[in-house]
């Protein structure tokens, strides 16, 4: 397959022209990021978005290491003067590593297996003889007694007749069509079973009697069983149509019912599949439903992840922030609208200090003296408690004052990490995670950047999964969200820098690094004075890097230097000057004339692509904006609620914080998270629930189940209708 071909099968399963897959190719082989791709070269590709460009560079990968496997596999065979111009033609057709390997097969260096160790005593002719099924012979016990030696440990007749079955049932296992062949049967016919391993309470009790056909065995049970299995919980195999199989394996390799050795085959035949062929396709399905479903569950923590990282901003609100806790106390920060701490304290009001009063007037103080606009509590122990207390606040004040839960996953993670040091330097830890917790409402993504994803609670079976691929998915759905919303150059960490598409962790310090020594960035252009801020990474950065107070307008906007001048034109052509977008007055006129613009008619004009061109219109209409501010904002509170307090029927509203295979977890504002199945999200058949929600989504739900005892809380999405 040459790279034309490459090209060609790629474009045509992901259904593109040929030349927008060629310039795809050579768009990610100059070393261009998918983020500056997919926002800055939408001509070249016509407009693919990130999602097919990773997909797309994940084929090209897969097929140019085929290339590279098949190249070397026609090598070690041809050394071995064993390469055929009918196997050379298989292997050059093949689109699957798995249909390469099979063909290789027979020809991979070897462990000492039964097969070679009779091939070294000599027993090769006799199984040819025997496999070629061509010899009528009156005599086979005569033929077999030509191979006794004892010096081979060959003895008796009945060691002659197995070694050469030996030699056969390697042959049969070898061959890649006997192989599909089972590997097809044990797929569509395949039956998982389980069976537990003790008689005692597991959380995998319902699969200590469990079958399922292997091939409709959803992605969390194939995780959940391979837990309950490397837990010695359980017993997992895969039964399938053994007769069956060995019989059409028969048809396969025996064409002659008249011959001698016939039963030698029909054994070798038994024995290559059971021995060699069944335990290799099982490990080769149980690895193949193993790969899936931890794509699967690496897709669904992506898909929460992202949807955490771009929550809204509750920007220009000063937070105070509560790390609640009952022994140690409880920690609290109030940090200004900028994220920069003004104030930290510790308080006992919970068991066993009790003490309420005193901690009640140290918040009441804080929020008077700083101005504070909202209460963040983590939710994690002491929390609902915690809660309490800052309704007392709430009522004591007597201002727009309102509290919010916020879930603190990952925040002692940040608390303990070098970055947290640095940032707080001779801060206390637990005075760290109260930090984060304020900061994290204020600009989630600013904040969660600088957690490893894997902590932040919003993915099931996470710590099952590879780790190198879920950190590299995890890092991917990361650089996606930062180069959506874009980074202020002159307030962002290095944590959030290093996500920018074309930079790293080396030239975010070195930004940083800068900006503290000569002051904050005036434009887009001081960065190519700094070390390791080359052409190339400018050209892939600078778009995603705003300036929010410059000299330069169009820096508050996703417009790239490479298209300024188009910018100006077209302000020119509507009358207006890149001054215009600082000031509100002339802004709102310079929206109603871009509105009249049909920008088909200005491409030539303005010598640029129709895609760049409307984004241009975009940017200038809304200069400053943060893609987040159209999303949900987060429920804020002013009263407790409790779950001896919930009565079924009951409607409120709630946060999704965790979607997974089975449904989504609401917060509904009590110490627990109710579970809405995927049965109660709609009422239509909902086959995945990140087509109903996703986290931080706010939804309406319904009390339909309580069990106190357990703390568990039953919700459904499906509302009575009004009447």
């Amino acid at each position: 397959m040459e790279e034309q071909q490459i090209v060609n099968l790629i474009s045509k399963e992901l259904g593109l022209g040929l030349e927008q897959g060629k310039r795809t190719v050579e768009l990610l082989d100059g070393g261009n990021t998918i983020p500056f791709i997919s926002r800055y070269r939408k001509e070249a590709t016509g407009g693919l978005d990130e999602e097919v460009l990773r997909s797309f560079e994940e084929r090209l990968n897969y097929l140019r290491n085929l290339i590279s496997r098949k190249e070397e596999i026609i090598r070690l065979i041809d050394e071995q003067e064993k390469l055929t111009p009918e196997l050379e033609e298989k292997i050059k057709q093949a689109t699957k590593m798995q249909e390469l390997e099979d063909l290789y097969r027979p020809f991979r260096p070897k462990r000492r297996t039964r097969a070679t160790k009779a091939k070294e005593k000599g027993l090769e002719p006799l199984a040819q003889l025997i496999f070629a099924q061509k010899e009528e012979l009156e005599n086979p016990e005569q033929e077999a007694e030509k191979y006794l030696d004892e010096e081979k440990e060959l003895t008796e007749i009945s060691q002659v007749w197995e070694g050469a079955r030996d030699i056969i049932a390697e042959w049969v296992s070898d061959d890649p069509e006997a192989r599909a062949m089972v590997r097809k049967i044990s797929w569509n016919k395949g039956i998982i079973v389980s069976r537990g391993q003790t008689e005692d309470n597991s959380p995998y009790e319902m699969y200590y009697d469990y079958k399922e056909p292997v091939k409709k065995l959803p992605p969390h049970r194939v995780l959940a069983l391979s837990r309950g299995e490397r837990e010695d919980f359980l017993k997992v195999v895969l039964e399938v149509p053994q007769e069956e199989i060995v019989g059409l394996l028969e048809k396969r390799f025996i064409e002659n019912n008249e011959f001698f050795g016939r039963e030698h085959i029909e054994k070798a035949v038994e024995d290559g599949y059971k021995r060699l062929i069944q335990p290799a396709v099982e490990r080769e399905i149980r690895s193949d439903i193993w790969d899936k479903a931890e794509e699967h569950a690496i897709g669904i923590f992506a898909s929460n992840l992202k949807k955490l990282l771009l929550q809204p901003p509750v920007s220009g609100a000063k937070i105070l922030g509560i790390d609640p806790a009952f022994r140690t106390g409880s920690k609290i920060v109030v940090v200004d609208e900028t994220g920069r701490v003004l104030a930290t304290e510790t308080i006992y009001p919970h068991a066993p200090q009790n003490k309420w009063e005193l901690g009640l007037r140290v918040i009441v103080d804080l929020v008077e003296t700083h101005g504070v606009d909202i209460i963040a509590i983590g939710n994690g122990t002491a929390c609902r408690e915690t809660e309490k207390l800052a309704v007392e606040v709430i009522e004591e004040t007597k201002k727009d004052l309102k509290y919010i839960v916020v879930d603190e996953a990952g925040a002692s993670v940040y608390s303990a990490s070098t970055l947290a040091k640095q940032e707080l330097p001779g801060m206390d830890v637990s005075m760290r995670g109260a930090v984060s917790i304020a900061r994290r409402l204020q600009d989630p993504l600013a904040e969660l950047v600088k957690i490893d994803p894997k902590s932040l609670g919003v993915g099931m079976y996470q710590h099952d999964v590879t780790g190198s691929k879920l950190k590299e998915k995890l890092e991917q759905v990361v650089e996606s969200c930062v180069n959506h919303v874009g980074v202020d150059l002159n307030t962002a960490s290095p944590a959030l820098l290093r996500y920018v598409s074309g930079m790293n962790s080396r030239v975010a310090n070195a930004v940083v690094e800068a900006r503290e020594k000569d002051g904050i960035f005036s434009s887009r252009q001081d960065l190519k004075g700094i070390k390791g801020f080359g052409e190339k990474t400018f050209q892939q950065a600078a778009g995603f890097l705003r300036l929010h107070s410059s000299k330069d307008p169009f820096a508050r906007t996703p417009i790239h230097p490479e298209s300024y001048s188009v910018a100006e034109k077209l302000l020119a052509k509507t009358g207006f000057s890149p001054e215009t977008l600082e000031n509100k007055e002339e802004l709102k006129q310079l929206r109603e004339e871009i509105k009249k613009i049909n920008p088909v008619e200005l491409v030539d004009e303005l010598d640029t692509g129709l895609p760049t061109l409307r984004d241009i219109i975009d940017a200038l209409s809304r200069p400053g904006r943060d893609p987040r501010e159209d999303l949900p904002k987060p429920i804020f509170r002013t009263n407790v609620l409790s779950i001896e307090d919930l009565e079924e029927g009951m409607i409120l509203k709630g946060t999704v914080r965790n979607v997974v295979d089975f449904g989504a977890f609401v917060d509904i504002g009590v110490k627990e998270d109710g579970l809405v199945h995927i049965s109660e999200m709609s009422n239509r058949f909902v086959k995945d629930p990140l087509e109903v929600v996703a986290v931080g989504d706010v939804v309406d739900v319904m009390v339909k189940g309580i069990d106190l005892n357990r703390k568990r809380i039953g919700l459904t999405m499906v509302l009575p209708k009004e009447k």
